[in-house]
């Protein structure tokens, strides 16, 4: 089902800074790093700690699987969601598809998370909205939550970034105000979001009469 086009967004108070993945230097010319990859253990509980946190769905990522494709951009460049163009957090003020392979090349584990609400019927257009917004929410909050055991994450999110109401965002006159703040969408990043679901062995799409939105989180 393709998801809908998310509405305005409210302002919300700034979470920690922290620093920002994007502004880091090439990995190729970094030593490889030294922390391991989370335990099997805790990385399952990161599972249990996200379905308890309220989302409907979640499992673990590999980043190797992540396939960046150069044709997710000519569909963002469709601007069917009405933002191409209009925020840092998309293309193509978000940079090019060379920097995403970048940034998600010094990754080893992740997280996928998924809000799924319920349609009175096709034509429910306030039931497809509200969990598209209650997952926008979550994915924020809960990654506020975990930036203390993951310093260096990456979280990246279904439409354009919410953490500023769009009217607010500074693109193109200038720089973004909180850029280590900003959630990309996981389409900016070139990934198809049916396919890193399929390729997680997570479900996208739950049944009749549904609507599911998906982010996804970058750990270590």
């Amino acid at each position: 089902m393709t998801e809908p086009t998310q509405p305005d967004q409210p302002a919300r108070v700034d979470p920690p800074a922290r620093p920002d993945p994007s502004s880091q230097p090439d990995p190729s010319s970094q030593p490889e790093p030294t922390q391991p990859e989370p335990p099997a253990p805790l990385r399952s509980a990161l599972v249990a700690e996200a379905l308890e946190f309220g989302f409907s769905h979640a499992a673990l990522m590999d980043p190797a699987k992540l396939r960046v494709r150069d044709e997710v951009r000519d569909m963002c460049a469709a601007d069917r969601c009405h933002s191409y163009g209009r925020s840092w957090s998309c293309p193509p003020g978000c940079g090019t598809l060379d920097d995403s392979r970048r940034v998600l090349a010094r990754y080893r584990c992740g997280l996928i998370l998924q809000t799924t609400g319920e349609l009175e019927d096709p034509y429910d257009y306030e039931g497809m909205m509200a969990p598209g917004e209650e997952q926008q929410r979550r994915l924020i909050e809960f990654r506020d939550e975990l930036w203390g055991r993951y310093p260096n994450m990456l979280a990246l999110g279904n439409g354009a970034c919410a953490v500023c109401a769009p009217e607010e965002c500074t693109y193109p006159d200038s720089s973004c105000r909180y850029p280590d703040q900003m959630v990309q969408s996981m389409e900016a990043f070139g990934l198809i979001v049916s396919d890193t679901c399929a390729d997680n062995d997570l479900g996208y799409y739950y049944g009749p009469n549904t609507i599911t939105y998906t982010g996804c989180y970058l750990l270590e």
